[in-house]
């Protein structure tokens, strides 16, 4: 026999040539499961890698997405494309109050195209069509997906209160869509569905529209938008937060409640770890957190305000980052947006460009996101320059 080879063992024949043999399943080199499953991970080393999601190839992604979205849409009158969250999905069940029906297409802010094709590409002729708590950063980002589903629809109307550029916000209008945007600092995206629809919802939709507005604008008034938030993330699918909140409002039910009580206990854990690996920066006249781990977001950014941060910074091991402002600093969208991203005064999100490889990844990864730290922290001091400048003059 042969030297072995990575391609496996080489077998040389009576005549001198070689013919190789696939190794066993076993010893291929393709991606383990286990590698990914992080079910039985030790706390700190599952708090430092993405979840089994993030190793899922896009490409796979987008192809069973896309054959989501075609059953959804087929034979549906009204199509949603909204941001998964407690925000986006409460639009959702607003709608399905009004409507009886309506196909809810998934998307984020990085791939709002994606969810508005969808709706070009499989949606009814005639089809009533929302946009809901998203924003484009640049109109050219979304210009032929929008007026493909512009073509396909009978009308369209976006509902969101994240901070427009003037110019998009005309190019969309302009686009043949309602646009109806509410102030970022006094509604959240289902305020808006709830007054720009005309209907006399029940009081029960109404509360949650206050409820999430308390979650999302980080009010911390109501003990209930903390469990939305949590129910929105953790719930197994967005068809049964959507039909929860629709029947129940804010008040989930004993069975939704049992999950997170279940789940909480980790997030404390994960809340913890973050914590502790928290460092203070001061930047212009301001001391900003900054810190890194899979948590919440939200819980870990107050932590370090309790500490003394004016704006904190979480850095998630998927690559992307948020930012946390308080009432001593409302520029979050400002450091957001010199590091691709945006949001609000007090809430933003980014991801800055740093990622070529899986390399860069395994490097963010064993720093605990260190390169990304390094570029909001420059953002954060290219906007503490401004407001110096502004102050000079």
């Amino acid at each position: 026999m042969g030297t072995p080879t990575a391609r496996g063992p080489v077998h040389v024949s009576a005549s001198g040539d070689d013919r190789r043999v696939l190794a066993p399943p076993s010893a291929r080199t393709a991606m383990d499961d286990e590698l990914i499953d992080d079910t039985d991970l030790p706390p700190e080393r599952r708090s430092l890698l993405p979840g089994e999601g993030f190793f899922v190839p896009d490409s796979f992604e987008e192809e069973l997405e896309a054959q989501e979205a075609a059953q959804e849409l087929a034979g549906v009158d009204v199509a949603v494309v909204a941001d998964p969250d407690a925000d986006g999905l409460a639009c959702v069940a607003l709608l399905r109050e009004v409507y009886g029906e309506a196909a809810l297409i998934p998307a984020s802010p990085h791939d709002l195209e994606d969810g508005m094709a969808s709706v070009g590409e499989y949606g009814e002729d005639g089809v009533r069509a929302f946009v809901c708590d998203l924003c484009p950063d640049r109109f050219e980002y979304v210009e032929e997906e929008l007026a493909a589903m512009v073509e396909r629809a009978g009308e369209v109307r976006w509902f969101d209160h994240h901070q427009w550029d003037d110019d998009v916000a005309t190019a969309v209008r302009e686009a043949g869509v309602d646009l109806v945007v509410g102030d970022s600092e006094e509604e959240c995206t289902a305020d808006v569905a709830l007054r720009s629809l005309d209907y006399e919802f029940p009081a029960h939709l109404q509360e949650l529209a206050a409820v999430t507005r308390d979650h999302d604008l980080w009010l911390k008034e109501d003990a209930r938008s903390d469990d939305i938030a949590d129910y929105a993330y953790w719930v197994e699918d967005e068809e049964t937060y959507v039909e929860t909140v629709r029947e129940h409002g804010a008040d989930l039910p004993e069975d939704a409640m049992a999950l997170l009580s279940e789940r909480r206990v980790e997030k404390e854990d994960l809340i913890e770890r973050a914590l502790r690996r928290a460092e203070y920066r001061e930047i212009g006249p301001w001391t900003v957190g900054v810190t890194y781990g899979r948590c919440s977001q939200n819980e870990v950014a107050e932590g370090m305000r309790e500490e003394g941060a004016d704006a904190s910074v979480i850095v998630k091991p998927s690559g992307p980052a948020s930012i946390r402002g308080t009432d001593t600093f409302e520029r979050a969208h400002e450091v957001a947006g010199k590091v691709n991203g945006g949001g609000h005064p007090k809430a933003a999100g980014c991801k800055p460009d740093v990622y070529d490889d899986m390399l860069d990844y395994a490097h963010h990864w064993t720093t605990q996101g260190a390169v990304t730290k390094r570029a909001i922290l420059e953002a954060f001091e290219a906007v503490a320059s401004s407001v110096e400048e502004e102050a000079a003059e």
